[in-house]
């Protein structure tokens, strides 16, 4: 949910919290993985990131015909990692490659995005289970922490604290989850997923509500509740498909 409206409030999204939390997720990872296999960031990957941002930020609106020409220059990237950024972008359904005529940003549509939280629903339940269950220590701290500055950013209806809050939390319980096939398959719906939040969450969110439910799977998680994660994890995808509805009468 990346979005930044510049208003701020006196809500703690403390430093302490965000080195416990990068220390958690350092920690799971160095627990499962050799630092040294870790590849650096590609320029495939650069161009990549770089380009997912600007789409679901609607800087490359729907309809815009992209040139790899003008990327190339825009971004300061070679030719071949930006071919190959697009065709990740295409799979991922932000682009869509048109024979002889270009790659156009894809159009933002409610049906696609109904049936892609049929799928989340799965992934998400699936993951929040696993945290509980899997989650270290160190970990289910840093949960109960996340729990209660989302809490303050809802009462404070800080929209700015709850996005950083939310890239902790999505980070966090990916890797408390230890499972990289199911993370790995809901990350290639994550573009999609910002995007639409991304144009329509000033007119139809209801922000203190989204991350209050984000606390209730903080909360589950660091009780080690595998069922009440579960079912914390519905509420919420309940609560963003029925804002998604909500934008066919905005």
């Amino acid at each position: 949910m990346n979005f930044v409206t510049g208003k701020t409030t006196s809500v703690r999204t403390a430093p302490r919290d965000e080195k416990r939390a990068r220390k958690a997720v350092k920690g799971a990872l160095d627990a499962t993985v050799d630092q040294e296999d870790l590849p650096d960031l590609t320029l495939t990957d650069r161009a990549y990131q770089e380009l997912e941002e600007l789409i679901t930020t609607l800087v490359l609106p729907p309809g815009m015909v992209l040139g790899e020409q003008n990327l190339v220059q825009r971004l300061g990237i070679g030719r071949t990692p930006i071919r190959e950024a697009l065709q990740r972008l295409a799979r991922d359904g932000l682009v869509v490659v048109m024979p002889r005529r270009g790659i156009l940003v894809s159009d933002i549509n409610i049906r696609t995005q109904l049936r892609l939280l049929e799928t989340r629903r799965v992934l998400e339940r699936l993951i929040a289970r696993l945290a509980a269950e899997r989650s270290t220590k160190e970990e289910r701290e840093v949960f109960a922490g996340l729990a209660q500055d989302m809490r303050e950013a809802a009462t404070a209806s800080d929209d700015l604290a709850f996005m950083r809050l939310d890239r902790q939390f999505n980070d966090l319980i990916a890797t408390a989850s230890r499972n990289e096939f199911a993370v790995r398959a809901l990350e290639s719906m994550a573009g999609l997923s910002r995007r639409f939040w991304y144009q329509h969450y000033k007119q139809a969110a209801d922000l203190p509500l989204a991350a209050n439910l984000h606390a209730d799977v903080c909360e589950a998680v660091a009780r080690r509740d595998v069922d009440a994660a579960g079912a914390a994890s519905d509420n919420l995808v309940d609560y963003i498909e029925s804002f998604a509805r909500k934008t066919l009468d905005v």
